[in-house]
């Protein structure tokens, strides 16, 4: 039955020639698991890369959406993480929205991924574009070591020790952000979070954006934000890359396929509450063709 059901998809994939229209209802309907598996039975059937002939056939941001849902969720983020680094100058927003938002299993599967696909250091790499603090705490993310659960006892000394390296100190003591947010797990920082509040009178976020400028402030809020919850995060890089005048397209593109089997559903009814429409109808009013299709049907529905 399911080599039946590939091989029915695959010989469709391989009928529709240039029907964008079948290709993107017929790619968006499955896991990324089962395109995998309809990858495999093209090549078995036909002697050829359905990704090479997707290429061919297609273009432009729809061919790039299309070709990152073709792709392993492991896969394309060590790809992302590679060409965020080689390419020309180094991509920052790529680094701080992977390695602040995966989980520690996550990130050290993609450590081992990147090792085994270039034959290098993911670490060394990140070190020889990256400086200062904001290459510590890529460094210490990398590490995947984040400690489990809340120690209690804890809480209040950490919240001070926040509180003293920022807010009541002449000057920041940045070292003591990036250990604090590079370490503690998520559920333990909220609780951090919380304490601070009551003994600064500020939320975490305001006193980072006092405290801290440039692609550090971006990673240390990044991490803040995935501590306190991951839709809600991504809610906001997608709004954030829709906003204003033009699209971020590569960052539209990243986050809808990297989250579509995660969390897209939690992130669509956050998208909802905390802005002014959905995420579908800001989708369907920043993008068009086939590429906006795509991503409608990937999206799974509005919240209107």
């Amino acid at each position: 039955n399911a080599y039946r059901y590939k091989l029915r998809v695959t010989v469709g994939i391989v009928s529709i020639g240039t029907d964008e229209d079948a290709i993107l209802q017929l790619l968006t309907a499955r896991t990324n698991l089962q395109r995998q598996e309809i990858k495999e039975s093209y090549k078995t059937l036909f002697g050829k890369d359905l990704v090479d002939d997707l290429k061919g056939e297609l273009g432009g941001k729809f061919e790039t959406l299309i070709v990152a849902l073709m792709t392993p969720p492991l896969a394309y983020d060590v790809t992302a993480l590679r060409n965020a680094i080689k390419g020309a100058g180094t991509y920052e927003k790529v680094l701080i929205e992977i390695l602040a938002s995966r989980t520690a299993n996550q990130v050290k599967d993609i450590v081992a991924a990147y090792r085994q696909e270039y034959d290098a250091s993911l670490e060394e790499d990140v070190c020889g574009d990256t400086s200062g603090h904001f290459q510590r705490l890529l460094v210490i993310l990398l590490q995947g070591n984040r400690m489990t659960g809340v120690q209690t006892g804890e809480i209040e000394a950490d919240a001070q020790a926040l509180f003293k390296a920022g807010e009541e100190k002449f000057g920041t003591d940045e070292q003591a952000f990036v250990t604090m947010l590079g370490n503690r797990s998520a559920a333990h920082l909220r609780k951090v979070f919380d304490a601070y509040m009551k003994i600064s009178g500020y939320e975490i976020e305001e006193s980072i954006k006092r405290e801290t400028s440039g692609n550090l402030e971006e990673l240390l809020l990044a991490v803040v934000k995935c501590a306190r919850s991951v839709p809600v995060y991504f809610a906001e890089t997608l709004y954030t890359a829709m906003k204003g005048a033009g699209t971020d397209d590569d960052t539209l593109i990243r986050v809808m396929v990297t989250r579509s089997e995660v969390d897209l559903m939690d992130i669509r009814k956050d998208f909802r509450r905390l802005f002014s429409g959905s995420l579908h109808s800001m989708i369907k009013g920043d993008t068009s063709g086939d590429y906006r299709k795509a991503l409608l049907l990937l999206c799974a529905g509005d919240d209107e």
